[in-house]
């Protein structure tokens, strides 16, 4: 490809990236964020992405939890109260459950983008919930790829029976 204008120079011969391997006609696969499209065959360095991505959303939520302790430890100085305190500890914990189950079932359904944009103050309060999803869904698949395999297989399956439906000569159909 061009550095330039993004243009193929190889007539469709090869893939995107140039490394000169042949382009399969068809459904390619979607890249997954930190992956790439290694989650297809679990190549590429796969599982040892995975084991890191999981070792640094759990260690982004241990200093999470850091922060709202100093956060929390500044509203006990304060003395505002304890009902004050209390809500504040039940909000975050409210919102980490309800972000967590968010983030966990994005992973296996496509979500709405009207309701996504509605839930980002939430997932930003809870981020740990979508923090701890994330590194538990890490530690048994890349995050996302059930969801991606499953879409990229019908897809294949789709073009396969496309391409075999018209294979022929047209002229022997009978009519």
């Amino acid at each position: 490809m061009s550095a330039k204008n993004g243009t193929d120079r190889t007539n469709g011969t090869s893939d995107p990236e140039g490394t000169g391997t042949p382009v399969t006609t068809g459904p390619r696969p979607e890249p997954l964020r930190f992956f790439g499209t290694t989650w297809v065959h679990h190549d590429g360095g796969y599982t040892a992405r995975r084991l890191g991505l999981a070792a640094g959303a759990l260690l982004l939520t241990a200093a999470g939890c850091l922060v709202l302790r100093v956060a929390y430890q500044g509203l006990q100085l304060a003395d505002i109260g304890g009902f004050v305190t209390a809500l504040v500890v039940v909000m975050f914990a409210v919102c980490g459950a309800l972000a967590f189950g968010h983030t966990w079932g994005a992973f296996t359904t496509r979500p709405d983008p009207a309701r996504q944009a509605s839930l980002r103050g939430l997932l930003a309060i809870g981020f740990l919930g979508s923090l701890l999803a994330y590194a538990l869904r890490c530690l048994t698949e890349a995050p996302g790829e059930k969801l991606h395999r499953e879409e990229y297989e019908a897809a294949r399956a789709r073009h396969e029976k496309r391409a075999t439906r018209r294979s022929g000569n047209p002229g022997n159909r009978r009519r």
